[in-house]
């Protein structure tokens, strides 16, 4: 008796102290951004039915709806989501509000400005999370990221029961694919909204789709597949992080023929991969991260010479100079994206403005 009522006064006093009622609207039926291809799932990035060839790992991955965000506007004083998850992640070098969290941005003075990220635990996963509260009442312009890692069936934005909440058309010019390894997906952030890639959308406007694959992008026929499929205007690949040279050897020509056979006259631009600290002390590593790098710069050279329309950039960084960016010796954290994406940003616009993407 006395827990149930200590129970009732925690759950009053939660609603008191986020303010009202609060109305719920699936997320779907706003405006999502950053989808590569349309999927029967709103929140997968591939249709793992349409689309085989996927290892167990992959089709769990590409159900996740990293990079993918949601547009609206509201005039609520609170913004929160309830959730229902399909395949939940966990992991000790990622944080809970990136791989299962959301991430909230908020139009200010023209640009996109951080206002909340939140996240629940395992065994309250439908619970209801205020995201930001205690805002006032003008109408505001809402960017919310999904998780980096966790399959969703539902995503409900709560806001007040008196407000406004509706679909926000896009300000992200362009469509322009990415696929790549874990770098891409975002592991190692801290939130949901710190992947190079989404930080490349909201400083350029240029909309990136990030088809990003943990361990996974390795010149795939079968993720081809999907890229050809896609309806792009340019293609980026962080292609050369996971494959040992054998396979770049084996898969890289094939993959750009394949590709080019759907989008013959669209930039493909491939990214060098960056320095992994733990090569610093790991001559093993070191090693396999040289012969990466060597067989990589000898094979693209060449592929820019065979293939019109064919870039690659050995810009590629997310190393500070005092060598402090890194979390685990493999993945940098959101500064360490931070430098990526400095870091590619201008060569990268050089380019897509030879095609008109500006």
């Amino acid at each position: 008796m006395k827990k149930g009522l200590f129970t009732f006064i925690c759950l009053l006093a939660a609603i008191c102290a986020f303010g009202q009622d609060l109305k719920f609207t699936e997320a779907s039926e706003l405006t999502l951004v950053g989808k590569i291809i349309e999927t029967s799932n709103p929140y997968h990035r591939v249709d793992t039915v349409v689309y085989k060839g996927f290892t167990k790992q992959e089709n769990i991955q590409v159900r996740c709806p990293s990079g993918l965000a949601v547009l609206f506007r509201t005039n609520s004083s609170t913004i929160s989501v309830q959730s229902e998850y399909g395949f939940e992640y966990e992991a000790v070098n990622t944080m809970p509000l990136s791989y299962r969290g959301y991430d909230l941005y908020i139009k200010k003075g023209g640009e996109w400005l951080w206002a909340g990220a939140g996240a629940v635990k395992r065994k309250h996963s439908s619970d209801n999370k205020v995201i930001v509260a205690n805002m006032d009442s003008s109408m505001k312009e809402c960017l919310l990221y999904l998780p980096l890692y966790s399959e969703l069936y539902s995503v409900k934005i709560g806001v007040d029961a008196d407000s406004v909440i509706e679909a926000l058309d896009s300000p992200f010019r362009h469509r322009v694919g990415i696929f790549g390894s874990s770098y891409t997906q975002g592991i190692s952030t801290s939130r949901a909204g710190m992947t190079y890639p989404a930080q490349f959308t909201r400083r350029t406007g240029i909309q990136m789709l990030s088809l990003g694959c943990s361990a996974n992008c390795k010149l795939q026929p079968y993720f081809a597949e999907v890229l050809c499929d896609a309806d792009v205007d340019a293609l980026v690949f962080d292609a050369f992080s996971n494959p040992r040279p054998e396979l770049m050897e084996e898969r890289l020509f094939p993959f750009i023929e394949k590709i080019q056979q759907s989008h013959p006259d669209i930039p493909l631009i491939f990214l060098a991969t960056i320095y992994r600290e733990q090569r610093n002390f790991n001559l093993k590593a070191d090693s396999l991260e040289q012969a990466k790098r060597e067989t990589s710069e000898r094979l693209m050279k060449e592929a820019c010479r065979k293939y019109k329309n064919v870039y690659y950039l050995d810009c590629t960084n997310a190393t500070s100079p005092d060598h402090e960016s890194s979390v685990d010796g493999i993945h940098p954290g959101d500064y360490g994206y931070t430098l990526w994406e400095r870091s590619i940003e201008k060569p990268l616009l050089k380019i897509l403005r030879k095609y008109g993407i500006k």
